[in-house]
Order: structure tokens, then C-alpha cells, then sequence
């Protein structure tokens, strides 16, 4: 060929000179397909589709295709072969990148990931939450060490209370008593009361069976929760209502003085104290009054001025016996460490309390410790050895008050050696 020849003649790039498609092996060559933009292929690479989990699977899959293929007769592998070449390429024949995964390697696939879903869930130890029989096995032990073995007693007790009050089904007395409320705060405390501040409770023997008396108790705790816990325990361990004696403040505030009216209390006046023994009711006063809840923990057991003996006078008028009542464990619910006078003043109240919780911890600081408390009724002091009129003796009630006090006094001490501890 000439060189006017080789001019005039065209060659393609990369053909070394050869007409045709590049290196004549059906793909174009390294130098054309450098040119060339690359396409993105419509059909996904096995790389794409498969991961290191799934790739050990489809070569299993593949391997029992291929066995069943060899496992075919010889007469068969023609025909087979022939068939095979009028269809597309398999992906074992397409190249790497244009390879597919078929229908049995993706059913190998999604039964291995089941499977490994499986082994996953039973292996986790319930990691998505607790059972609900558990959780239902759980409040039944809570209700069995807080309320007792005869919880589901105590608790339609309650609920049957409950459902007289809506339906109206209840009275009161000329006070404003009402018993069911009486009974409903009685399961309500004693859990509180025997769980947590472990009550002990002494003397109950001295409490008359019937008639009227009256208890005499010491006072103390920053918040007047030892007369809810001396109730309890009379209704508890002798089956009768106590009705306590409360100052003017107790039923001046809103809410408050409804629900003491509710469970029995009354003024703190002779006449209402003398009705209600006269009556056959016990009547319970503390004497010590807001000096004995408010002060100092630094003065803990040391018993206030019991007044000028007036419980004493209701007593002898109404001619019952007075049970002097000596309570441990209250000085500690609420260790009083300081007070705001000025700031109580202006909200009407006789101390503004300051604990090493209180106002501290906010609502938290207002949970009592659990201190071991003990309530012991001492035993009965008579009245009815003096006449009626003994009761205007200014002399005569000094002696009856002192005594009481003073009673209660060595008492408390005796407890206080008795319990050890107050927490432990």
C-alpha cells in the first residue's frame, strides 16, 4: 500500500492499524474505553447486593445448583447445553460486574438472616422489657409485705368504704365524726405505721373497754403526726375511736379542720371535752400544745408546760379515769433545727419549721424519717375518788397535773433506753 494510500484511509483510535473494533476480542480496547464515558449499569453488582454475612450462603446455594446439574443423567447435557446457549449468559457466565443474584440465592439470603434473627432473640435475656406476669407477681409481694397476708381484705375494705361515700351511704355524729372515713385512714396509716416507723405498741390493757377516759399524751415531731399514729393505734389494738382535742388553728385552715371534723376531733374547749366523756367517748389532748411540735430537736424529750390543768377539771367533772400516754419516735421524723418568726408571723402560724431537709430538698425534705417510735399507755389515773366539785381547786389540779406530767416524763426516759437507736 502507498503512502497517497495510507493517507487517504481512516483508521479508528486505538486499532493499531487494524480495521474492525480494537483488538478484535469483542471488547474495545484500553485506549478507546479510557476515552469513553463510563454508564452506570441497570443491573446491580454482586457486591452491592451481597455482604460478608450473605456471601458464604450463595456459594452454599451455588454449590447445590451445580451438584444438582452434575447429578443429571449424560443423555440429558446436551440438550441442556443447547438450551443453555439460545438463553441469556447465567450469572455464572456474565462478568463480575454485571453479575446478578438469583431467585434461590436471594431465598438462601433472607432464610439465613431469619435464621440469624432468631438465634439474636433467643439469646437476649429480655432485653425489650419486663413481663407483665412479672410485673403483676412484683405488686402482689409489695401489697403482701406493706399491707399483710389479708392485703386483698384490707383493700375491698377500703374500696367498699369508698363506694358507700359516693352512694351516701354513711353518717355523722353531732361533731361531725364520720367512722368510715375513720376506718378507710386507719388501713391508709398502717402501713406507714408498722413498716415504716415500726411501731411498738405498750400497755394497751390500760385503755377502758367501755366508758369514757382520757388520754393524756406528750407532744412533739414539727408536724402533729403523732396524733394520726396514737389514733391508729388505739382503733388498731382496742377497737375504739379516739377523739382528739384540737386548738382553734386545726380548724381554721381550709381543708384541714373538714377532714380533723371528719375523724373525730373537736375544739380543745371544756365543754366540748366534757360532753364527749360524759358521753362514754375517749377523748385524747396534748397539753404541750405548739410549744411541745416546735421545739428545737436540741430540747427533744423535754416536756413543756402542761397548761393550768384543765383536762384535769374536764376529767373530774365527767368522772373518768386520765391515761397518761408517752410516745418515742416522733422527735425525729422532722429534726427541727430553726425557725423564720418573722415569716411565720405574717402567715398566721405559730412556727415557720427549718430541717436539714426542709426547704432544702423542696417536697422531698417533707418525708418523715423512719425513726422507731413506741406508744405506752400508762395506767390509769382515777378521778372519780374526788368529787365533782374538786374540779374548781386551782391547788388540787396543779397536784393532778403534775403528776400526770411528770409521769409521762420518766417514762419517756424509760423508752428512750429501751429503743437504742431511733433508726436502727
Amino acid at each position: 500500500m502507498s503512502d497517497d494510500d495510507l493517507r487517504n484511509k481512516s483508521f479508528p483510535i486505538g486499532t493499531r492499524g487494524k480495521a474492525g473494533r480494537g483488538n478484535t476480542k469483542g471488547t474495545p480496547s484500553s485506549a478507546a474505553r479510557s476515552l469513553a464515558p463510563r454508564a452506570k449499569s441497570k443491573v446491580p453488582s454482586r457486591a452491592g447486593v451481597t455482604s460478608a454475612v450473605t456471601k458464604p450462603v450463595i456459594r452454599k446455594a451455588r454449590a447445590a445448583k451445580a451438584g444438582a446439574d452434575n447429578g443429571s443423567t449424560a443423555a440429558s447435557k446436551p440438550a441442556t447445553r443447547k438450551a443453555t446457549a439460545k438463553q441469556k449468559p447465567s450469572p455464572k457466565t456474565m462478568p463480575p460486574h454485571l453479575r446478578a443474584v438469583t431467585d434461590e440465592e436471594a431465598a438462601a439470603v433472607a432464610a439465613a438472616a431469619a435464621a440469624k434473627r432468631t438465634r439474636t432473640a433467643s439469646a437476649a435475656p429480655m432485653a425489650a422489657g419486663i413481663p407483665m406476669d412479672e410485673i403483676v407477681v412484683a405488686l402482689v409481694g409489695a401489697a403482701q409485705r406493706i399491707l399483710g397476708a389479708d392485703w386483698e381484705k384490707r383493700i375491698a375494705g377500703i374500696l367498699a368504704g369508698i363506694r358507700k361515700r359516693i352512694a351516701g351511704d354513711y353518717e355523722v355524729d353531732a361533731f361531725g365524726f364520720d367512722s368510715q372515713i375513720t376506718e378507710i385512714l386507719t388501713a391508709a396509716i398502717e402501713p406507714i405505721a408498722e413498716k415504716w416507723f415500726r411501731l411498738e405498741v405498750r400497755g394497751v390493757e390500760n385503755i377502758p373497754t367501755e366508758g369514757g377516759a382520757l388520754l393524756v399524751a406528750n407532744h412533739s415531731g414539727t408536724v402533729p403526726i403523732d396524733g394520726l399514729i396514737t389514733g391508729y393505734a388505739i382503733k388498731k389494738y382496742s377497737g375504739r375511736d379516739l377523739r382528739p382535742l384540737g386548738a382553734d388553728l386545726v380548724f381554721s385552715l381550709p381543708f384541714v379542720g373538714q377532714i380533723a371534723r371528719k375523724v373525730g376531733a373537736t375544739l380543745a374547749c371544756a365543754e366540748d371535752a366534757e360532753r364527749l366523756l360524759t358521753t362514754g367517748e375517749i377523748a385524747g389532748v396534748w397539753p404541750e400544745g405548739f410549744k411541745g411540735i416546735g421545739k428545737p430537736f436540741a430540747e427533744r424529750y423535754k416536756l413543756q408546760r402542761f397548761g393550768r390543768g384543765g383536762f384535769v377539771s374536764s376529767a373530774m367533772r365527767a368522772q373518768v379515769p386520765i391515761v397518761p400516754v408517752s410516745i418515742v419516735g416522733a422527735e425525729e421524723i422532722y429534726p427541727l433545727v430553726g425557725n423564720v418568726p418573722s415569716l411565720a408571723r405574717l402567715l398566721g402560724i405559730p412556727y415557720l419549721p427549718i430541717t436539714p431537709f426542709f426547704p432544702l430538698l423542696g417536697p422531698l425534705g417533707l418525708i418523715p424519717l423512719p425513726s422507731k417510735w413506741i406508744i405506752e399507755f400508762g395506767e390509769p389515773i382515777r378521778t372519780d375518788a374526788y368529787p365533782p366539785e374538786a374540779a374548781d381547786d386551782p391547788m388540787l389540779l396543779f397536784n393532778v397535773t403534775d403528776q400526770v406530767r411528770e409521769t409521762i416524763q420518766q417514762t419517756l426516759y424509760k423508752l428512750l433506753v429501751d429503743r437504742g437507736n431511733a433508726f436502727f
